[in-house]
């Protein structure tokens, strides 16, 4: 029996990321935790500020490896805001999804992406190439974002 969560269900760190993020310590499972629990993606750099927040020691390198960690494992997907900062977000099952990231308020919605990963895969095969890898991001304004920003011009006039 396959140990997937139900869609939407968030669970804390078990046994299965263990191995994931290298040598089992108290700070990496604080760093884990706070990850599963958060909303959206989220950058070592605010994930660490908000374990600071809560009265957590983690220091922000061990914040940065263990995200690393999940990322290079498969359990934590990665998307580049506008300025080049990597954000993380928690895979709870190793299904890879794909998102659409708002530059503005940070919504992400997840997206059909079985065409890009077919896409991929039949490049590796015909190329001969070995370990192929891929990244493809998706970002833009929401629609509420920008009929903020329509508000905001039509206010200004």
């Amino acid at each position: 029996m396959a140990d997937h969560p139900a869609p939407g269900h968030r669970r804390g760190p078990g046994r299965g990321h263990r191995a994931l993020i290298g040598r089992a310590t108290q700070r990496r499972a604080v760093a884990l935790g706070a990850l599963v629990v958060a909303e959206g993606f989220v950058s070592a750099q605010a994930l660490h500020k908000r374990l600071v927040a809560e009265g957590s020691s983690v220091g922000l390198s061990t914040v940065y490896r263990t995200l690393t960690a999940l990322a290079e494992a498969g359990r934590a997907d990665i998307f580049r805001d506008t300025n080049g900062e990597r954000l993380f977000r928690h895979r709870p099952g190793p299904d890879h999804r794909r998102y659409l990231v708002c530059t503005e308020c940070g919504l992400s919605l997840p997206v059909e992406s079985d065409p890009v990963e077919q896409w991929a895969a039949r490049i590796a095969r015909t190329s001969g190439f070995a370990d192929v890898r891929h990244a493809v991001e998706l970002s833009g304004r929401c629609p509420d974002c920008c009929r903020k920003e329509e508000r905001a011009q039509t206010q200004e006039r």
